[in-house]
């Protein structure tokens, strides 16, 4: 039976500090090894190496990013945080629609994750963005005509 010793609000804080870190060997020992991710663009994934895989693509195309926390709320295994994702775009990011070639522009944009925690190792991920905003941002979206 799936079991959490650790508060879960901890095990949640921890993956922030690696992530901001960019610390992949402790990222890597902090996830389930059948893992789930969901995000925009269709993005639905399964097992460990897929997880890590995703997050370690945002980390070399965003090599300052970072996420900033504004609010939390844990309810049993689960954690849900609105958090501020911030980084600037100096290398290919690899998505759903092809590869984003570096644009060196900066991004800031509000971001919802779910996690839930089984083991004290995170099993299940939806993360939801604007993925527009962030296009906008990255100066990839068309600019509205001017009347």
């Amino acid at each position: 039976m799936p079991t959490v010793t650790t508060d879960p609000k901890v095990l949640a804080a921890k993956f922030n500090q690696t992530f901001n870190a960019h610390d992949e060997k402790t990222l890597s020992s902090l996830i389930a090894p059948n893992a789930t991710f969901t995000a925009p663009g269709d993005i639905r994934l399964e097992g460990k190496e897929a997880v890590l895989a995703y997050t370690y693509g945002w980390l070399k195309a965003f090599p300052d990013a970072k996420i900033n926390v504004t609010h939390e709320i844990v309810s049993g295994p689960w954690v849900v945080q609105e958090f501020i994702f911030e980084g600037t775009h100096t290398a290919p990011l690899t998505g759903p629609m092809g590869t984003i070639q570096a644009t060196n522009h900066k991004v800031a944009g509000r971001s919802v994750s779910i996690n839930r925690y089984e083991n004290d190792l995170g099993v299940e991920t939806r993360l939801y963005f604007d993925m527009v905003q962030l296009l906008s941002q990255l100066g990839l979206m068309p600019v509205p005509a001017k009347n």
